[in-house]
């Protein structure tokens, strides 16, 4: 699956854990020669939001590749520790001798997504939430985005969904899947909670533009049905996918509409394919399989 397709770095707390994880993989029959495990301890399993954002570039006819390590809070300080965590961007950019920028504010990878040519989508309700960075106000956010990312453009949404602990991260909202189209999240019960703010956010994506002033094609995107965890509303969300070389990871929930959902991303990616994960465990831990990995671009030099 993944690692057919690209090669997979994974980290774990220590050697014996290692051990384990290569021990289930042959289990399943997972040829290992594609993946890596590095002893890189962390407090959580969430690499998109503590891990490091990849940024390239080129220069001279090379193409370069470097970390950006933002401070990462635990999600406005909500668990703790989260020591471990906030180094590792350092220490696979050490493990990797990749060049390290570290822009000094908090933002983590799943509040923001890119799509490539200068755009990038957020939400005020985690980005402006005064548990990140209650000195900051939304133009200051913008400068650091601008110039530690390298975008031009950037696109606001409102709140995020119900049990979201995250305080409204985009991979659970809208993400980009080519350079000129959204898939956007919305509910189609109007009795159900996540009903309005949806909405509000699919209507201010139908009002914005991409970089170059082009209106951006939105697409809507199923929700599955409300998972709960004793009488707790679980953000379960299949915007929460992973987009790798060939293939396209999606949550699945075994809800009825999971099935819509992989129809509706399987055309929107019809050079890869798309294959449903189930997230049912995952979501439990409040993320899915977006929020536990974290894409490294590979064909980049080190500068």
């Amino acid at each position: 699956m993944l690692h057919t397709q690209e090669r997979v770095h994974i980290c774990v707390n220590q050697a014996e854990i290692a051990v384990q994880v290569r021990d289930l993989l042959r289990k399943a029959r997972i040829d290992l020669s594609n993946i890596q495990l590095h002893e890189i301890p962390t407090n959580d399993a969430w690499a998109r939001d503590h891990g490091p954002i990849f940024i390239t570039r080129t220069r001279e006819g090379t193409n370069e590749l470097a970390v950006t390590d933002w401070l990462f809070n635990s999600w406005g300080q909500k668990y703790g520790p989260w020591d471990l965590d906030d180094v590792v961007p350092q220490k696979i950019a050490s493990l990797f001798e990749l060049p390290l920028f570290e822009p000094g504010i908090v933002l983590e990878g799943g509040s923001i997504d890119v799509n490539g040519r200068g755009s990038l989508l957020t939400t005020e309700a985690c980005l402006l939430n005064p548990n990140r960075n209650p000195s900051l106000n939304r133009s200051e956010i913008e400068e650091y985005l601008r110039a530690y990312l390298g975008v031009m453009h950037i696109l606001w949404l409102g709140d995020g969904i119900v049990g979201d602990d995250t305080d409204g991260h985009i991979d659970d909202l809208a993400r980009f899947v080519n350079p000129t189209t959204v898939v956007c999240t919305l509910e189609e019960d109007p009795t159900d909670v996540n009903y309005g703010p949806l909405r509000d956010n699919f209507a201010r994506l139908q009002h914005m533009t991409d970089q170059s002033g082009q209106p951006l094609r939105v697409v809507p995107l199923c929700m599955p049905s409300p998972i709960e965890n004793e009488g707790n509303r679980l953000p379960a969300s299949y915007a929460n996918f992973y987009i790798a070389n060939g293939v396209v990871l999606v949550p699945t929930y075994n809800c009825p509409n999971d099935d819509r959902a992989l129809a509706t991303l399987q055309e929107l990616f019809p050079l890869r394919r798309v294959i449903g994960i189930s997230c049912t465990d995952l979501v439990w831990g409040l993320g899915a399989i977006h929020c536990v990995t974290q894409q490294q671009p590979a064909a980049y030099h080190r500068s």
